[in-house]
């Protein structure tokens, strides 16, 4: 949500940092702007695209040459999507500018106070506000552009991440963060400064990640890290681990679906030196130092937002299934609003793609004050929710560029498995021999995934054109697979902008049943499980309502085959590993149906890849 990038050295600013746009693009946008200190401090901004900022500055470019520039993408929170609401936004007297990610909460009684000092705003945002209220304690209190940013940091409330140029000096960038993820490149006598990593990569492999309440200055060539007490901090510089290549296509035609077929690799690479299934071994190395606290628990919480919620409900079945702990899963953003009961034992899984999802983060840091101890299960390395956890697991999914979440719900739940697997063995809830038994099973799951994708693709592509047509779609699920029953519908209508709703099979006579006509498809999740049974008895309720059944099934299946309109095959695996197959082909089902609906299915309207704001 939103993207920041700024750059300083000797190159050419413009070129850097629009590229850098276009690589945040999937963060979810709907303005672009750009700073230069070219003859002055100019700023550029449109409504739209990145693509629509270039090509109207394609015609300045002899104008833009510069060696210091920030650049931002904005998600609109505060004024509706403009040129003008658009960042990078001016100080009051045009001498500084600044891009911002998050929201500013007392930005009212702010800018009133400013006001009435007579200050006047040319935009609906609270990013002017944070600017004016710097530009207005460097004036007054006579200190410098930094001095000034950590005196505003203590009267701002909310969440940020800001980069500020000033033409009183063409060699310095201040940045800042409070909950809002901020990235410094080190490169050779120049450094950049991102939202993330993804356009860093092309240009150094060393980075600092930030954390909050720290402030960066950039100046002749040197970089300073203090903290909001003016405490200096030691930089500590990581190496990425991530290619160029793995943020392009690579020849497909989107990164939705580059992603979905990913997943056999990203699958291995989430069990990569963590399991061993001829030596009986499964070890996680984030979970070795907090173990005996989840072997003890008296309760787990499991704490997402979105997909990672979805992941989270199934991975409440594993949990309970081989570990025997009890388990809620609590959508984030509402947990924190609640007055949770959080005792000493219990245990909290927070799960986020980003690691930077603020409901999530918030949750955190609430469970955490009560007494939690607090596990992560994120992808992207050095985010916010890892460092803010004790522990935790990375699934090693790789970048995910794509909005809408793939490859890292499988993920997820391949590290959900194995931590239930490690309790569930540690506690002795299951026999050693069914370990060796799960943990051989779970290890030929990439395998499989590999086979339904290059099997099931051009049969996914034919039912996507029968169905281009339909506005509502019901999914139904029954045990580990209803959790994937949301998540298809989730896929569908992030998308697709189709209306989908996901439903437990069993419920679907307590309401959606209502909605049952020859125009309604209605997907089943039905590979053969303790469930199978049941499930055909929901499917010939709907066949005897004309609704229109496409069924996921087991290969070889000939019940459900009989009655269904389309079944799509898969390989036979244990329940509880079932959801990591059965979701393969609802994915591709939205991707292709999307592809026939939607200009840019990696980026669909109103969405964010990273929800960095409540």
């Amino acid at each position: 949500m939103c993207g920041i990038v700024a750059y300083v050295g000797e190159k050419e600013a413009y070129p850097i940092i629009i590229s850098g746009l276009q690589k945040l693009e999937y963060r979810g946008y709907d303005s672009a702007g750009i700073a230069l200190l070219n003859g002055g401090l100019n700023i550029y901004k449109k409504k739209g695209k990145v693509k629509e900022l270039a090509e109207l500055l394609e015609k300045e470019k002899e104008y833009l040459h510069s060696n210091i520039g920030i650049g931002h993408t904005r998600w609109a929170t505060h004024g509706e999507p403009n040129d003008t609401n658009a960042h990078p936004h001016y100080s009051a007297n045009k001498n500084m500018a600044i891009i911002h990610n998050g929201i500013i909460e007392n930005y009212a009684a702010l800018k009133q106070d400013l006001m009435s000092k007579g200050y006047k705003f040319r935009s609906d945002t609270d990013s002017e506000v944070f600017i004016n209220l710097i530009e207005h304690i460097k004036n007054h209190e006579q200190c410098s552009l930094d001095e000034a940013v950590r005196l505003a940091m203590t009267q701002v409330v909310g969440a940020y991440a800001i980069v500020i140029i000033s033409k009183e000096d063409s060699t310095q960038l201040v940045a800042a963060r409070k909950g809002s993820p901020l990235v410094v490149g080190v490169g050779e006598g120049e450094y950049f400064l991102a939202s993330d990593a993804t356009p860093i990569v092309e240009h150094t492999k060393k980075v600092i990640y930030l954390n909050d309440q720290e402030i960066v200055v950039i100046r002749n060539g040197k970089l300073q890290i203090r903290t909001i007490e003016d405490l200096p901090i030691t930089p500590y510089i990581q190496t990425l681990d991530l290619e160029l290549s793995q943020i392009e296509k690579g020849g497909f035609p989107h990164f939705t679906l580059k992603e979905i077929f990913e997943q056999p690799k990203s699958l291995r690479d989430a069990m990569r030196g963590r399991i061993n299934a001829e030596k009986n071994h499964l070890v996680l190395g984030g979970l070795i130092e907090y173990q005996q606290k989840l072997i003890n628990a008296d309760r787990i919480i499991i704490l997402g937002c979105g997909t990672s919620w979805h992941a989270g409900l199934v991975g409440e079945y594993l949990f309970e299934e081989f570990a025997r702990i009890p388990v809620e899963v609590e959508y984030a953003s509402e947990f924190r609003y609640r007055n949770p009961v959080i005792r000493e034992g219990d245990v909290v899984i927070a799960i986020s793609q980003s690691g930077e999802t603020a409901d999530t983060l918030a949750a955190v840091e609430l469970a955490k004050s009560k007494g939690a101890i607090i596990f992560g299960v994120c992808n992207v390395v050095g985010s916010s929710i890892p460092r803010a956890t004790h522990a935790g697991a990375y699934i090693h999914a790789g970048p995910e560029i794509g909005v809408a979440s793939t490859k890292a719900f499988t993920g997820q739940i391949t590290v959900l498995t194995m931590m239930a697997l490690i309790i569930g063995r540690a506690k002795g809830t299951i026999t050693e021999s069914k370990f060796q038994e799960l943990i051989t099973e779970l290890t030929t799951i990439p395998d499989k995934v590999e086979y339904i994708l290059h099997k099931v693709d051009s049969q996914i592509k034919y039912i996507a054109e029968e169905f281009k047509g339909a506005r509502n779609f019901l999914y139904l699920g029954r045990g580990f697979n209803f959790p994937v029953a949301l998540e298809g519908a989730l896929k569908l209508k992030e998308i697709s902008y189709i209306h989908a709703e996901g439903y437990p099979a069993a419920e679907m006579k307590h309401g959606p049943i209502a909605l049952i006509d020859e125009n309604m498809p209605v997907v089943f999740i039905a590979p053969k499980d303790s469930t199978y049974e049941k499930i055909v008895s929901n499917v010939q309720e709907i066949k005897a309502r004309k609704g229109r059944i496409i069924a996921v099934v087991n290969e070889g299946d000939k019940e459900i085959k009989d009655l269904a309109e389309f079944t799509i095959e898969i390989p036979q695996t244990h329940e509880a590993f079932s959801p990591i197959l059965t979701v393969i082909p609802l994915q591709l089902l939205s991707y292709y149906i999307a592809t026939h609906l939607v200009d840019d299915v990696d980026k669909p309207r109103n969405l964010a890849k990273s929800v960095t704001v409540e």
